[in-house]
């Protein structure tokens, strides 16, 4: 079968569809996967096919107004400030797709690649799978990802409004881009009003989960969706740890980890001065990213190391616990290496991961970004580090998710698709 997966946003929403691409590889396909020019590395170093697409998230995401909205946390204002910079990038992302999706028999699709997979799928008549790695088909079991929790306390007729609306949130917000794409590029009708969800192609297959079963149980009114585990990538074959990094593991107890992924800060040194006050309170060994959030510091102490990319799959489970903004790739990493996870939600779905977290005993109450002080994060660290109850039920769950394998469950049922055309 010839593949092609359209994957765009940070490398925490495209890293799991590098993986995918790569267990659909091994089981014999010929995969292209499209995604953002910073990832082509990444991409070819797991040996699979990249065509590249405008925009450099990395970039977009260290701006200075991207920063500021993403310190307040308000979703709208940043899907109002994303929408924009879409807009300009659409009609390249339809004009770019439409080669890279020609003559393939799937296009699979997650939430960052929805609209223009489906209008690629349209114009090229191609069969289009839906593959989330958050909640995304409206159930009455509990409220969309941007939702509180709480929410469900209204019934399940509310939980359910809650993910239309969402659906409609993202939608409204990418409805010029699409009309743009449509009309200047692919030269087809625009979308109804209220989106495409009805679109026939966009429901013919199942829709594919990549998170595990055990984390968010299959609602019962899902009853064409697949939770297949989490698609993790694991390290690149040739990747080796850097030697600095090795030693500061094997120089003492196993540190925590500190970093916000691609969740920028407008003041990077201020976020590093508070966990390192933390640090010291507790008398904790750190692992700090570096990385996209721009966290750094100048005259660390021995007790904190600090590196800008390293591989979850490799650091995690040496670590004692860790500490995040709660991304679904991050929080899936630390979930699996059966290590508490302290979530600090900067905005998005990320709230609901850290919501996941608190509710699986494994980990402390999410600490929201806005509300990040030194005493807040201390306290939680001296639970999830010294707690015996939080660590057996972190291990107990890391435990099943690795006997999971979501990978060869995904490759599975795509391979048992049946590819009719859409008249």
């Amino acid at each position: 079968m010839k593949i092609a997966i359209l994957a765009l946003g940070t490398q925490g929403d495209v890293q799991p569809y590098i993986a995918l691409g790569s267990a659909l590889l091994r089981a014999g396909h010929a995969v292209r996967l499209i995604s953002h020019t910073n990832f082509g590395p990444l991409v070819r170093a797991h040996g699979l096919e990249f065509w590249p697409v405008q925009g450099d998230v990395q970039a977009f995401m260290a701006t200075p107004e991207m920063r500021a909205l993403l310190e307040k946390g308000n979703f709208l204002a940043i899907s109002a400030h994303t929408a924009k910079q879409s807009q300009l990038a659409a009609v390249e992302w339809a004009r770019e797709g439409l080669v890279a999706a020609r003559g393939v028999d799937l296009l699979i699709t997650g939430v960052g690649g929805l609209f223009v997979g489906l209008a690629l799928a349209e114009k090229l008549n191609l069969a289009l799978l839906q593959a989330y790695v958050f909640p995304f088909t409206p159930t009455r079991e509990f409220p969309g990802v941007m939702f509180p929790a709480s929410l469900s306390r209204f019934g399940g007729t509310v939980n359910r409004l809650s993910h239309s609306f969402l659906r409609q949130m993202m939608w409204q917000s990418s409805r010029q881009a699409d009309a743009l794409a449509r009309t200047q590029v692919l030269e087809l009708p625009t979308s109804p009003f209220l989106g495409p969800y009805q679109a026939t192609r966009l429901n013919q297959n199942p829709v594919l989960y990549g998170f595990s079963p055990s984390v968010i149980a299959p609602p019962a009114d899902w009853p064409r969706a697949e939770v297949t585990g989490y698609w993790f990538l694991e390290p690149a074959p040739d990747w080796t740890p850097p030697p600095a990094l090795s030693a500061f593991l094997e120089a003492g107890p196993p540190p925590v980890y500190v970093g916000f992924g691609s969740m920028g800060n407008r003041n990077p040194q201020a976020t590093a001065a508070l966990v390192l006050e933390v640090l010291q309170k507790t008398g904790q060994r750190a692992v700090m990213l570096s990385g996209w959030s721009g966290m750094s510091g100048e005259n660390l102490p021995e007790a904190v190391h600090l590196v800008d990319d390293v591989p979850h799959a490799w650091l995690f489970p040496r670590m004692a616990a860790v500490v995040h903004h709660g991304g679904a790739g991050t929080t899936a990493a630390g979930l699996r290496a059966g290590i508490p996870n302290i979530v600090i939600p900067f905005f998005g779905d990320q709230g609901f991961w850290g919501g996941r977290v608190l509710d699986l005993g494994v980990g402390p109450a999410p600490i929201a970004r806005k509300q990040l002080t030194a005493q807040n994060l201390a306290r939680a660290l001296e639970q999830a580090v010294s707690d015996p109850v939080m660590r057996q039920s972190a291990s107990a769950l890391g435990a099943k998710i690795r006997a999971e394998d979501g990978l060869a469950r995904a490759v599975a049922v795509i391979e048992a698709l049946e590819l009719k055309p859409v008249k």
